[in-house]
């Protein structure tokens, strides 16, 4: 960690994915988020050491393999480290809910994003996978984690919020930083996150710029961003590193001390920052 970047004591980093070992784990090579090497959870483990980081959360990442197999492995065996976000066909019995829920899984991943009316990524939950298995996942206490763009949620939120859940839009609501703030989907959601309904992980910066991601990157197209969603409700809030990064070239690939150096300029009141790092994780996850 560089220094005068510290972080508090019980800090989270809440959207990892874990990949392999492979020959325990095999993954879905295909597509643009297709891990190019193993990235295990000791790995992960060893990269939080390093930087601080007490818990977090692992997604799990449709070509991380079947059945959140290596998810729940990872959570089984760091049970006070980690929490889980599954993918689950509408058939999951309750036995199986039941085990991933004891092992610390809290909601589910729906694939709803597109950029300019374009899918970005095929595969994982839609909203019909959704449908069917949601009294069973709601009786559990899960929530719905949301990977969208924010015009389409504003256009779709007024079914999504029929269901019995919270929530939870990834990546800072996946807006393409040249469309700036006023973007009439960004600041919907910036309403949204007052009402209690909604989360944000303040995660994905290396995503949403567009000024490079690589090694050094600032990442100052996508601050003006991360602040209003700070200013909109910090309580509401956690962040992310989205580590291992997958689907960049390996010249664009982001580097944590990178992403933890425009969380502080954005958050730089040290109250709020443990707010977001230790707090809110608390309560969304469960630790």
């Amino acid at each position: 960690m560089e220094k005068g970047l510290g972080l508090p004591d019980g800090a989270c980093d809440c959207h990892v994915h874990v990949y392999g070992p492979f020959d325990r784990f095999p993954p879905v090579r295909e597509g643009k988020f297709a891990p190019a090497r193993e990235t295990p959870v000791e790995t992960l483990l060893a990269l939080w050491d390093s930087m601080g980081i007490a818990k977090g959360v692992i997604v799990h990442a449709l070509a991380a393999g079947a059945d959140n197999d290596v998810t729940l492995d990872a959570l089984k065996r760091h049970p006070d480290r980690l929490r889980g976000v599954a993918l689950l066909k509408p058939d999951v019995t309750d036995r199986r809910l039941d085990e991933l829920t004891d092992a610390g899984f809290r909601g589910v991943r729906i694939n709803l994003l597109r950029q300019d009316g374009k899918a970005v990524s095929s595969g994982g939950m839609s909203l019909d996978d959704l449908q069917p298995l949601a009294p069973r996942l709601a009786e559990r206490g899960w929530h719905v984690q949301l990977w969208i763009e924010t015009g389409d949620l504003q256009a779709l939120a007024p079914d999504l919020e029929k269901l019995p859940f919270d929530f939870v839009i990834d990546h800072m609501g996946r807006t393409m930083a040249d469309k700036g703030v006023d973007y009439p989907g960004f600041r919907d959601f910036c309403e949204k996150l007052k009402t209690g309904r909604y989360w944000c992980k303040l995660s994905g910066a290396d995503r949403n710029t567009r000024q490079g991601s690589g090694k050094g990157a600032s990442f100052d197209d996508t601050a003006s961003f991360m602040q209003a969603l700070v200013a909109a409700n910090p309580d509401r809030l956690v962040w992310g590193s989205d580590w291992p990064h997958v689907g960049h070239s390996p010249a664009e690939i982001p580097q944590e001390d990178d992403l933890l150096r425009l969380f502080f300029r954005c958050v730089p009141d040290e109250a709020v920052r443990k707010k977001i790092l230790v707090d809110n994780p608390a309560r969304l996850y469960g630790f």
